[in-house]
């Protein structure tokens, strides 16, 4: 129970009141719905004409364009020439094409079968669309990239990833027994003129599992996610079991927290009581999945066209999805923004990549022994890596997962590899401090940068999602026995922000409540968040304002310092 008490002190509380229903965002199931009198109902919303009232928030085009255009020139020249000296690509993932800067907002929908994913997209775009097939067994055998075109139109997978002006060429890795197995669906969609929406195969579970694919679906499911701007997993509120194939495909999603938000679907088949537990059991189950006190947004409602099966939640419901729809409809301003969170993970992947091959390659000796040596690196990884930080004051949360890199280890000679070629890091160093923060620079006043109001997050502007990615960034700096980090340990990641040290100084002694040269956990989310917001271009404030101290510590003033 203590235990349990302290997971909210951390998670905001947002109240959404309606004449029959009142919902705490952010509680537990006991606490999320009453139900009320309330016999005038409103019809369940609809996605497209929610969309024609409202529109999805575009940035200005002409600033956008220019932007992207700046993180192509950066990655050609920049980025893949590293990449390539030390083979990138063999190891993680392959080359970024012009088509993966310029796609779409992307939404990948992921969920065991029969939770409703397709019919969930023919509810959102209002219409059927070709290749769909809907039923209660698994029926979508395949990945499908529902786009907007012209005409109707099915396009198979092998000619769709050989196209130049789509951001499929990647997929050409995982060979033929995937590709056939992904296909196309085009057609003209008012919504799909501002987005492109992947459907999934069901996740298999039970025996099932035992059913082998052609293809590794765990790391395709990874391979989208890097270039989703929007994850839904689907789960049926009769079925919440997660399988060991689902929960593989969500791991596979770590390092992408902040894009991932759950749908609780059908949820209109349960009466009120057995929401409330069925949300409690979610809320348990993926918290073991993701390993975090700090759970994504959960939307609960029934996606289909159908009426709801019981009335007595339909104002919750019908308010679940028009948060849903708001979501959605942020991602066309906020997607530039997220190429570049998505590019600058990649550089410093790839810096740590290089720094690692160069640490190999030196390790080696000119003449005799070099298969002996070569296994004596690849069993004693661990200590590689931790040399490879302390040389270069890396954080352990920029460090490939080791398992896997020391499996790609054992089909390479290390002999071959190349030396570490310091101009080309200094050029990557570049890329980061500089050339980065230049680029967002260029951004129209409000393009990516979507004001978060104390009303939008319960009062505390570090939100459930930034707080648990800022949450990894600070266990990877180890932090003492009191739970803190020192400034020692915290200058590598703030450093690598890109701004000046002054204003580091600044935004640390803001953080710093307790000024005792340590930083707790919230300490840090108050820092990471006032770098993001100074990379955005926003101004430091001078007195930290009650909306970003933690809950616990909140006084009345709750306007926010960025508005």
């Amino acid at each position: 129970q203590e235990e349990g008490r302290k997971l909210f002190v951390h998670r905001p509380t947002r109240v959404v009141r309606s004449p029959g229903v009142r919902r705490l965002a952010g509680r537990p199931a006991a606490a999320c719905v009453e139900i009320g009198a309330n016999n005038h109902k409103p019809p369940p919303p609809r996605a497209m004409s929610w969309l024609r009232k409202k529109g999805p928030e575009k940035s200005p085009i002409e600033g956008v364009q220019s932007v992207i255009g700046g993180l192509i020139n950066i990655y050609q020249s920049k980025i893949l020439p590293v990449e390539q000296l030390y083979e990138f690509h063999k190891f993680h993932s392959h080359a970024l094409t012009k088509g993966d800067f310029e796609n779409k907002p992307t939404v990948l929908l992921l969920g065991q079968y029969s939770t409703g994913k397709t019919s969930f997209l023919k509810f959102i775009l209002e219409t059927p669309f070709p290749g769909m097939n809907i039923g209660p067994e698994p029926t979508t055998d395949r990945f499908l990239a529902i786009m907007w075109g012209a005409e109707e139109r099915v396009i198979p997978g092998n000619a769709l990833a050989v196209q130049a002006d789509k951001p499929y060429r990647g997929l050409q890795r995982f060979g033929t027994g995937f590709l056939n197995k992904f296909a196309g669906s085009s057609m003209p969609n008012e919504l799909l003129e501002n987005f492109t929406f992947i459907d999934t195969p069901g996740v298999l579970s039970g025996e099932k599992q035992r059913i082998g694919r052609s293809y590794d679906f765990s790391e395709v499911c990874r391979w989208f996610a890097e270039r989703a701007d929007l994850i839904l997993l689907l789960f049926d509120a009769h079925k919440l079991d997660i399988s060991d194939e689902f929960k593989a495909a969500i791991e596979s999603l770590a390092g992408h927290e902040d894009k991932i938000r759950v749908v609780l679907n059908k949820a209109d088949m349960v009466s009120p009581q057995q929401l409330m537990r069925v949300y409690g059991a979610l809320m348990w189950s993926l918290g073991k999945v993701f390993q975090t006190p700090e759970v994504c947004r959960v939307y609960i409602s029934s996606f289909w066209e159908k009426p709801y099966a019981r009335d007595d939640n339909t104002d919750l419901f019908n308010a679940e999805k028009e948060d849903l729809f708001k979501d959605l409809m942020s991602l066309p301003r906020n997607s530039a923004i997220r190429k570049i969170n998505e590019l600058v993970k990649r550089a410093r992947l790839v810096r740590v990549h290089a720094l690692i091959i160069g640490h190999l390659k030196a390790s080696m000796p000119s003449m005799m022994g070099k298969k002996k040596k070569q296994d004596e690196l690849i069993a004693g990884l661990a200590q590689v890596f931790k040399a490879v930080a302390q040389q270069y004051t890396l954080s352990a949360g920029d460090f490939p997962d080791i398992k896997a890199f020391r499996e790609k280890l054992k089909q390479h000679d290390f002999s071959k590899f190349n030396k570490l070629d310091e101009k080309l890091l200094a050029e990557m160093e570049r890329v980061l401090a500089n050339d980065i923060p230049a680029l967002i620079k260029q951004f129209p006043e409000d393009t990516g940068t979507q004001d978060v109001t104390p009303e939008t997050t319960g009062g505390w502007l570090v939100t459930a999602q930034r707080k648990a990615r800022y949450d990894k960034q600070f266990a990877s700096m180890s932090p003492d026995a009191d739970g803190k980090v020192s400034g020692g340990a915290a200058k590598g990641v703030l450093m690598e922000s890109g701004l000046p040290v002054q204003q580091l100084g600044k935004i640390w002694e803001l953080a710093d409540i307790d000024q005792d040269g340590k930083l707790t956990d919230e300490e840090f989310a108050i820092a990471m968040y006032l770098v993001e917001a100074a990379q955005n271009g926003k101004q430091v404030p001078d007195i930290l304002p009650n909306a970003l101290l933690p809950p616990s510590m909140r006084q009345t003033d709750t306007s926010n310092p960025f508005a």
